[in-house]
């Protein structure tokens, strides 16, 4: 029997022959059953698969434990530098997120107290217990175009001024973006730019796109977002809608974007919420919760909006804006002063559990030698147990981008 096998990388016909390279011999050579079978890579592996199943043995009843390493689901909170002289405080928000926001110390207003004295020493300071913690970290914000975020003495700023007022403006872009480049891994580039358009009109109609570009060539690295509230909170507000990402682009701007959803909720309509979600996703952007509240505290109705944002394919990540101060939150606090859990801090921390299998999940192999669970996205490691070492293997379940149920397979043989 003669075998073999070839890879052609181009399309068109072919001819098959045999040589034989003794040349003195007398004997006729005769050629039966031809077959010149394809294989796609996948069929290849399938291939590979059964090969193995031929050469080894089930492994009924053994012991399985997996447990999750990593969450693949972005899940985060807002601090504030309260954080930063308060122990209490770093243990309790490092032992249960790994995304975070500052909630005001990036903020121009912030940084620039003074007119012409930019301090980032605060901002540092957080920045670097983050970084401590394996904390990944969103840029809020650079431009604001509401005129109550801007520092106070800008707040009237003239219209006839508009020169002037770019420099300002191309100044803080430079200084913010270039100071934390590389450091943080979103920007919120021109924050409530639907709503609002005290920088579109000082300089110019496009300031939104040019502020785009200006951020992107400083920092390649970062994904830009248009950061608005009213995107899903109430039916009745029209401005907020996919018109400005088109008009960025239009306007110049086609460089990598995101869509940051703020979620300030009072009563809340579910059905609304998932219509806006999906109409957002027409655009194929990225699509982040940036700053999930209630303003009546009820445990039950966060324990409904986090399941609702939390199942919806297009949803890529959540942070809480829950940041905890001397003397208040936001409008939404999980924890008291002495950081024990009020009723919506239980609501997240049973989420957190659930996705994170902080409980453990054990089961048995059947007498095929299989296990079967399902799984949130993430890295994890599972150990079967049989005979007198335990086997580890580690995996990971990744999003396959249509929404579907996704199934990983693995061995371990013994």
């Amino acid at each position: 029997m003669l075998k073999g096998g070839l890879v052609v990388n181009v399309t068109g016909p072919a001819e098959l022959y045999f040589k034989s390279h003794d040349i003195n011999s007398t004997a006729q050579i005769w050629v039966d059953s031809i077959s010149v079978q394809p294989f796609t890579p996948q069929e290849w592996k399938s291939h590979q698969d059964q090969s193995i199943e031929k050469q080894n043995r089930p492994v009924p009843d053994a012991t399985i434990s997996v447990k999750q390493t990593r969450l693949s689901f972005p899940f985060g909170n807002a601090i504030s530098g309260y954080i930063l002289n308060n122990t209490a405080y770093q243990n309790w928000l490092a032992s249960l997120f790994k995304y975070t926001v500052f909630e005001n110390e990036m903020k121009s207003y912030f940084n620039e107290q003074t007119h012409g004295i930019v301090d980032y020493y605060v901002t540092d300071a957080m920045l670097q217990f983050a970084k401590s913690h394996g904390i990944a970290v969103r840029g809020h914000t650079v431009l604001w175009e509401d005129r109550l975020g801007h520092p106070t003495r800008f707040r009237d700023f003239p219209l006839n001024r508009s020169e002037e007022y770019r420099q300002l403006t191309d100044s803080r872009v430079n200084s913010v973006i270039n100071r934390y480049k590389r450091e943080v891994f979103h920007w919120d580039v021109v924050n409530e730019n639907m709503h609002h358009w005290f920088i579109k009109e000082r300089i110019r109609e496009n300031s939104s796109a040019i502020y785009y570009k200006k951020a992107h060539e400083i920092d390649p690295d970062a994904l830009l977002f248009l950061n608005e509230y009213m995107t899903l909170e109430k039916s009745s507000d029209r401005r907020a809608s996919t018109w400005i990402i088109w008009e960025i682009r239009e306007q110049g701007y086609e460089g990598p974007s995101g869509i940051g959803l703020q979620a300030h909720f009072g009563p809340m309509n579910l059905p609304y919420v998932r219509a806006s979600i999906d109409v957002l996703d027409s655009v194929k952007l990225p699509i982040w919760i940036t700053k999930l509240d209630i303003n009546n505290k009820t445990a039950n109705r966060l324990d409904q909006i986090i399941r609702e944002l939390h199942a919806h394919h297009a949803v890529q990540g959540m942070l809480m804006w829950s940041a905890i101060s001397p003397e208040r939150c936001w409008k939404m606090c999980l924890t008291d002063q002495k950081f024990n859990n009020l009723d919506t801090g239980d609501v997240v921390d049973k989420f957190i559990a659930a996705w994170t299998y902080s409980s453990g999940l054990e089961g048995k192999t059947d007498s095929d030698g299989y296990f079967e669970t399902s799984l949130f996205h993430g890295q994890y490691e599972a150990t079967l147990r049989f005979g007198k070492e335990p086997i580890l293997q580690k995996f990971e379940v990744m999003p396959n981008g249509e929404g579907k149920d996704e199934v990983v397979a693995f061995k371990i043989c013994v």
